[in-house]
């Protein structure tokens, strides 16, 4: 009885574990057919060490569903004979599902996707980008995320696409969905971002590729984080650092450190959290004669003194924190607004914690000053927030300080 060597790969390829690829394949199911999995953790493992040499039924349709291509090319034995009778109704399920299009929408002869239709879908997801780098939150990019997420399925509904294209379409939709997603992290809505990040990752299974994958993770451990269950995030951030992607470059090696460290701090694991923040470190010095490109690309210099920062307040050293979000500051470029005006906010409150209560104040209204009108950033006026009851817990006197506590308390 051999081990299964390929889907192992697979599943290393994509950072799957043996309870998370249970996991998604019960989502699948339920999506498919409309009704819940039975998938365990001891169902892959016979997968894996080649008890179950050729899965059937449901189990056969979940995995396709989740890698995105047929059984024999995970290391099975293909199915002996046609599938079994669900199995046609959970695939026309499964495509309406995943398109929102009814059967009878479906063209006789489908249409053949190209690179022009990828990339104007991508022209539309670059728009949602710098809109969300200026105003954050808000539902209207969340939403307009979601819509465009669905209309990049639909268009592979006909099933028209290579190989090539169909990955970079999945490998799209999951971005986008990563993008609302975010939007409702910065929203204060960790749960709806739960919601869209369990979407993200069937996508990104089916775009069969490890970075994708690996940004879903990254957003998996952030949602964690803000629901306060920081053994979540901590772990979400061992399956970044053990990813294949973050093997094989060490920038996303870098990020996975930083995030592990941030999750350790706020488990009170100061000598662990300080391990892995000198990790990331170093990661980051090995990856800065490269060029990073696509969605790492927002993790330079500016934002892993910002991460930094984080773990340093975690901890309670609050002038270190501040010396990093003056750097961070200084080097972020203007037209990314709604994180100048969250690491003001930051800055705002590391002053407060250092007893600066006069400069945290004027810090801090310059913070909800840089906001635009628009704005749906809620983890920045949440900073201010806590900034204002750290001052008022002084029981401060000062006129500065009281008129920027009633004045802040409109904002929040």
């Amino acid at each position: 009885m051999a081990a299964n060597a390929v889907l192992k790969a697979r599943m290393s390829e994509l950072g799957l574990t043996q309870d998370e690829l249970a996991r998604q394949m019960n989502t699948a199911l339920q999506r498919l057919g409309g009704r819940p999995g039975d998938v365990s953790a001891r169902t892959v493992r016979n997968l894996l060490n080649g008890t179950t040499r050729r899965p059937i039924g449901r189990s056969c349709v979940a995995l396709e569903a989740v890698f995105g291509c047929p059984v024999a090319d995970l290391g099975f034995s293909p199915p002996r004979t046609a599938a079994p009778p669900e199995d046609p109704v959970l695939r026309r399920t499964f495509l309406l599902a995943a398109t929102g299009t009814a059967a009878a929408a479906i063209p006789a002869r489908p249409l053949r996707l190209g690179q022009s239709d990828a990339d104007r879908f991508h022209r539309e997801y670059t728009e949602l980008l710098r809109d969300d780098s200026r105003l954050g939150g808000t539902r209207r990019i969340e939403n307009k995320a979601v819509e465009l997420a669905a209309r990049t399925q639909s268009s592979l509904a006909s099933g028209g696409a290579s190989d090539r294209i169909r990955r970079q379409m999945y490998r799209l939709a999951s971005d986008v969905t990563c993008l609302a997603a975010f939007a409702a992290i910065d929203a204060r809505a960790p749960q709806r971002a739960r919601a869209h990040l369990d979407r993200a990752l069937t996508l990104a299974g089916l775009a069969r590729d490890g970075e994708t994958m690996y940004r879903v993770w990254d957003h998996l451990m952030l949602a964690s984080s803000q629901r306060e269950n920081h053994a979540e995030a901590a772990a979400g951030a061992e399956v970044m650092k053990q990813s294949s992607v973050a093997r094989r470059d060490p920038l996303y090696a870098s990020l996975g450190y930083m995030r592990q460290a941030n999750a350790l701090a706020r488990l009170h694991q100061p000598a662990e959290s300080l391990r892995a923040m000198n990790l990331a470190e170093k990661a980051f010095g090995r990856s800065r004669n490269e060029q990073p490109s696509g969605w790492i690309a927002f993790y330079s210099p500016a934002e892993f003194d910002a991460l930094s920062s984080y773990v340093w307040t975690a901890l309670g050293e609050h002038a270190r924190a501040e010396s990093c979000l003056h750097r961070t500051l200084a080097a972020l470029p203007d037209d990314m607004v709604r994180n100048k005006a969250l690491f003001t906010a930051h800055l705002s409150l590391t002053q407060a914690r250092q007893g600066e209560v006069e400069l945290a104040c004027a810090t801090g209204r310059r913070s909800y000053g840089m906001l635009l009108p628009a704005s749906g950033s809620q983890r920045t006026t949440n900073t201010l927030a806590r900034t204002r009851q750290d001052i008022e817990a002084t029981g401060t006197k000062a006129p500065e300080a009281v008129s920027w506590i009633e004045e802040s308390r409109r904002w929040t």
